[in-house]
């Protein structure tokens, strides 16, 4: 290996035991070839077969498992029906596979004791990965691009461009696999990859290694802004709320992200904004974001994710919506055929013969169960939501659906299995968006 690319390599501590994610395309190939070649390191192959892509996504697992064994490498693999999980949970197919390949390398990791996971992300993934999370109108820490590091997670190329990696698999006639969806340009990656990228590669070819120091520059000042706020929290938050005077005297990029860490990973701009106008008033307020009821008074702040109410108990009456402030939803019900679906609310289909009376929705009741459809089991609620690791506060704001006969949908577990339409009849849509 050249000396210059070499230098850009993000490499672990020698005597590391680390598992390579190998999907069998050439950044993975790359990455597994490497880490084997430098002798320095104990590496082992894990490859997760997301169940999309029919023959093809099963010759790369056969791929991935020859390559390994023909030269002792161990080599892990797991099968799994991604698009099912996907609807189960109410997940796009891209978040489904990420959410259970992670999930599958961290249990491979941890029973067979390897230190690190390394993934074959590169400085155009890096770049890619920016420019798509400009578009949506991330904050700076969504344009901070790939963490080199991430607890156990490594990614060693993320200093090589796409383009050097090929160079690297010709040098040692590696061999990979195509994966056919990368030339899907549906998928909003792909189009970027194909269409925007050459463009900016036109405009500067070192346009990768650009964005790869602009998104250090921005992690150096988000690591900054962020210790800050922290601070803040430390020095001031002595269990009744934090001081508003004080807070409103900080540099807005530092109060903003107070706020955000206050309120966990899944807030959005417009709810940071809404808690630190609460804060510029002089008399009691409180409002709802999603998953926290936020109260000032007495020049205090307090953001409590536990005192959340629980959701009433409310008829769905078909044609009609429901907003939901308190859980950040809007709810709509209507007959199939009735009513217009929008890509913005997630879908869920029951066949209408198998109701039994009214509709209704609360937040869970003590020992719940159902039959979740295709799981082939009775599960109690508790224990669906002990699976997917859910706080107390998403437990109480989670609607559970039930007719006269018991729970016809949980989101984001899915229908009750006596609900599944067959194409036997009538259908009930039940629509719920996240505001």
């Amino acid at each position: 290996m050249r000396d210059e690319l070499k230098e850009k390599l993000l490499l672990p501590p020698e005597g590391s035991r680390v598992l390579c994610a190998v999907s069998g395309g050439a950044d993975s190939m790359c990455l597994l070839s490497l880490l084997c070649g430098l002798g320095v390191y104990t590496v082992a192959a894990a490859h997760f077969e997301h169940g999309i892509r029919g023959g093809e996504s099963l010759r790369d697992c056969a791929f991935v498992s020859d390559y390994c064994a023909a030269r002792g490498i161990p080599c892990f693999t797991e099968h799994a029906d991604v698009p099912r999980h996907a609807a189960e949970n109410g997940l796009g197919l891209e978040e489904a596979a990420r959410e259970l390949r992670y999930a599958f390398l961290e249990r491979v990791a941890a029973r067979e004791g390897y230190d690190l996971i390394a993934t074959a992300h590169n400085a155009d993934d890096n770049a890619e990965t920016m420019l798509l999370n400009l578009a949506r109108g991330a904050s700076a820490a969504g344009l901070c691009g790939i963490p080199p590091r991430r607890g156990k997670i490594i990614r060693p190329l993320l200093g090589l461009t796409r383009a050097e990696i090929e160079q690297l698999l010709d040098e040692t006639g590696t061999p990979h696999v195509e994966d056919s969806s990368n030339t899907d340009e549906a998928i909003r990656r792909n189009r970027i990859r194909r269409t925007v990228m050459p463009v900016l590669h036109e405009l500067n070819p070192a346009f990768s290694a650009a964005a790869a120091r602009t998104a250090a520059q921005l992690r150096r000042d988000e690591d900054f802004l962020s210790a800050q706020a922290k601070a803040f929290i430390r020095a001031h938050d002595g269990g009744d709320g934090l001081p508003t005077a004080e807070l409103m005297a900080l540099h807005e990029a530092v109060s903003s992200r107070v706020v955000h860490a206050l309120l966990g990973p899944g807030a959005e701009e417009k709810h940071v904004s809404a808690v630190l106008a609460l804060c510029r008033g002089s008399e009691r307020r409180e409002l709802f974001v999603p998953g926290h009821r936020v109260l000032c008074e007495r020049g205090r702040l307090m953001i409590d994710p536990d005192d959340v109410a629980d959701l009433p108990e409310t008829e769905l009456v078909p044609g009609q919506s429901v907003v939901l402030p308190e859980a950040g939803l809007e709810i709509r019900c209507a007959l199939a055929g009735e009513a217009e679906i929008h890509n913005s609310f997630k879908t869920y289909r029951l066949k209408y013969e198998s109701i039994g009376g009214k509709i209704s929705f609360s937040s869970p009741r003590p020992g719940e169960r159902y039959r979740v459809a295709h799981r082939g089991c009775t599960k109690t609620l508790k224990s669906l939501f002990a699976e997917r690791g859910m706080t107390g506060r998403e437990k109480r704001l989670t609607p559970v659906f039930r007719d006269e006969k018991g729970i016809v949908l949980v989101p984001p577990f899915g229908v009750s299995e006596r609900c599944l339409p067959d194409g036997s009849g009538g259908e009930l849509l039940i629509m719920i968006k996240k505001q």
